[in-house]
């Protein structure tokens, strides 16, 4: 649906909206062109959705369907409304992605969590969504639950050609590395949301689980629980991420950053994006509609054409002629040192080297305290492995070295005696900084 379109039918089916418009003396019949469109106020969290009852939130000002809970990073719950219909619109990007993997007997492990959280439910409704259309596969939900994987997956996954696990990306890597299955006779491929990760970990978990090829094997998805999914990776976002990985100084030029982003590929007629001051905006018809709304993820748009141009390379993998979207996600993923803004994938890349990687889970804590010595790193080891002074020191040598490569701001404005960082080691699951079950946090 065009954005006037959809602009339109919102400001005449949804209360909240329509006393939105009011409140910014916006009159609805005026607004008839992109320019047009480009000037109504963005609608966030606070100045619409927590400030009108759910229900005037919804079209005709019915609430129906199911809903999700999302607690951000206030903590502080907001519920979304979803209905079948937009189940089967994000479905598309479900279909995408198993297209890519090839329409073959496929066993679908859902291991986000279940409940009121956005992510196990929604996956589960679109891979039905994806049956009904008769791809053939068979889904079971364990959701986050190590030792239902463990029960369910080694009589199941023989019975398919492929094995699909849908997860959080650390806790995907935690299954692979910690239950004792034979993987690679599975077939994996995975499907994660909810983190930006680096190619160093997709290499990994790849050859952890006997994955052969991990530009056709993975894929993530962008979404959030206001709209479910906005985009998701193509083995042609992939190879590209993969290629800006190994040449950053082109990244840096490309995304005008220090780190590397998500990159997908999204649908303009679904969701219609924008680029606004380094971050991004997007409208889309869901149970809650959304016009112009600013979620403070940063990043930004390529066109397809552009992507192609700027790459410099000719890519092996055909993808859709479809737009991409970057994503850095948010500001409070970093932390200021020296002046320099460090983040969290600038860690990873470090913890996920050879040297290292099969001593940790790589999870860990970054913060910058006042007139510290170096950024403090807490890093949580793989189970069975104990601290030791001379691991700390290879890992923090593996970080400082990634950080300086990929980080102009870090080697350029850090003293080089403050540049190698402080590693704590923790076991695993430790309580106080790696408690199991929850969404990790990586900067504090």
């Amino acid at each position: 649906m065009a954005p006037i379109e959809l602009f339109q039918r919102v400001a005449a089916t949804v209360p909240a909206y329509a006393a939105f418009l009011r409140e910014h003396a916006v009159d609805p019949a005026a607004i008839r062109t992109p320019e047009d469109f480009a000037t109504l106020p963005f609608t966030t969290k606070d100045n619409y959705t927590r400030r009108h009852p759910l229900n005037d939130l919804c079209r005709d000002g019915v609430l129906q369907g199911m809903i999700a809970v999302s607690s951000g990073s206030t903590g502080e719950p907001s519920f979304w409304a979803r209905t079948a219909d937009d189940e089967k619109v994000i479905a598309d990007r479900f279909a995408q992605v198993m297209d890519g993997f090839g329409r073959r007997p496929t066993l679908a492990v859902v291991c986000f969590s279940l409940g009121t959280w956005v992510g196990g439910l929604f996956t589960l409704a679109c891979i039905r969504h994806l049956q009904d259309r008769g791809y053939p596969i068979t889904v079971v939900a364990p959701g986050n639950n190590p030792a239902e994987i463990q029960r369910v997956v080694p009589q199941l996954a023989p019975l398919a050609e492929q094995t699909v696990l849908f997860g959080y990306p650390p806790f995907v890597k935690d299954v692979i590395d910690t239950l004792d299955l034979p993987w690679a006779s599975y077939n994996i491929k995975i499907v994660t949301a909810g983190e930006v990760f680096s190619e160093e970990w997709r290499s990994l978990v790849a050859e952890r689980a006997g994955i052969a090829d991990p530009v056709t094997s993975f894929a993530s998805l962008y979404g959030t629980a206001d709209a479910g999914v906005l985009g998701n990776e193509t083995p042609l976002s992939i190879e590209i991420r993969r290629h800006l990985a190994a040449h950053p100084e082109k990244a840096r030029e490309l995304f005008k950053a220090d780190r590397l982003p998500t990159l997908v590929q999204y649908d303009p007629a679904v969701r219609y994006f924008e680029e606004c001051d380094g971050t991004l905006l997007f409208s889309g018809d869901n149970g809650i509609p959304l016009i112009r709304y600013h979620i403070a993820d940063e990043g930004g748009l390529i066109p397809y054409a552009d992507m192609l141009r700027q790459i410099g390379i000719r890519p092996q993998h055909d993808g859709p002629e479809l737009p991409f979207v970057y994503v850095f996600g948010r500001s409070r993923f970093a932390v200021s040192f020296y002046g320099a803004n460090v983040y969290a994938e600038n860690i990873s890349v470090g913890l996920e080297q050879p040297e290292v990687n099969k001593a940790v889970t790589g999870k860990f804590v970054l913060s910058a305290p006042e007139s510290a010595d170096g950024l403090h790193v807490t890093v949580e080891l793989a189970p069975g492995h104990d601290p030791s002074e001379d691991l700390a020191k290879e890992i923090a040598a593996q970080i400082v070295t990634h950080l300086r490569r990929l980080n102009s701001e870090f080697a350029h404005y850090v003293p080089e005696r403050r540049q190698l960082p402080l590693v704590t080691l923790r076991p695993y699951a430790d309580p106080a900084d790696f408690p199991p079950g929850v969404k990790h946090r990586y900067v504090r």
